[in-house]
């Protein structure tokens, strides 16, 4: 995991003790999940954070039970904007946020219906293929802006499928999770002609 300051450290803890106590009633993470939750969820989330500017806008996409979207918002004070079709994860997100102290609009819309106003981040974890975040993200996405998603072991193929349709600037800028996943930042989204 990477360093965090101990003010950070404990508002992690406050998220991880709220995640506990709603996932007995609302599934946000996989009951047998809940004993790695720090290290298969919180730290991986953590990854991103070296690639994020303290303090930007960071649209999420799917956000469901806040990966990463509000481990970004915890360790970068991160202004997170949180897409999320499921009403009750919606509201697990607001609650964690203000518990957590994270600045963050929630939008209950599926991804296709959203309209925000564009953000120089944004993020993904465990949602979809990568054409498909292609496809969500590009709107979203300000001009010199960086879609960052954490993908598993199947992101050489997905990157030459989404290749097919889009034309993109991307780079692994870490590829060091156990489960053989990596972090891939693409810009320059442009849709094949």
């Amino acid at each position: 995991m990477i360093e965090v300051s101990r003010e950070t450290r404990e508002r992690l803890e406050v998220f991880a003790a709220l995640l506990e106590k709603w996932n007995a009633r609302i599934n946000l993470v996989s009951p047998r999940d809940m004993p790695h939750l720090w290290e298969r969820h919180i730290a991986d989330s953590l990854r991103l954070v070296p690639f994020i500017t303290r303090g930007a806008r960071v649209v999420d996409l799917g956000s469901g039970g806040g990966f990463p979207a509000l481990m970004i918002g915890i360790a970068c004070d991160a202004e997170m904007v949180m897409v999320e079709s499921d009403q009750r994860k919606c509201a697990f997100l607001r609650e964690a946020a203000r518990a957590c102290g994270v600045k963050a609009q929630v939008v209950s819309k599926r991804i296709e219906q959203a309209e925000l106003p564009p953000a120089p981040y944004v993020t993904a974890r465990a949602l979809a293929s990568l054409t498909q975040l292609l496809e969500w993200s590009a709107p979203f996405l300000l001009p010199g802006g960086k879609a960052l998603f954490l993908k598993g072991k199947n992101l050489p193929d997905e990157l030459t499928e989404a290749e097919r349709c889009w034309h993109m600037q991307h780079r692994i800028l870490d590829n060091r999770a156990a489960s053989g996943g990596a972090i891939i930042e693409i810009s320059d989204i442009k849709r094949v002609e």
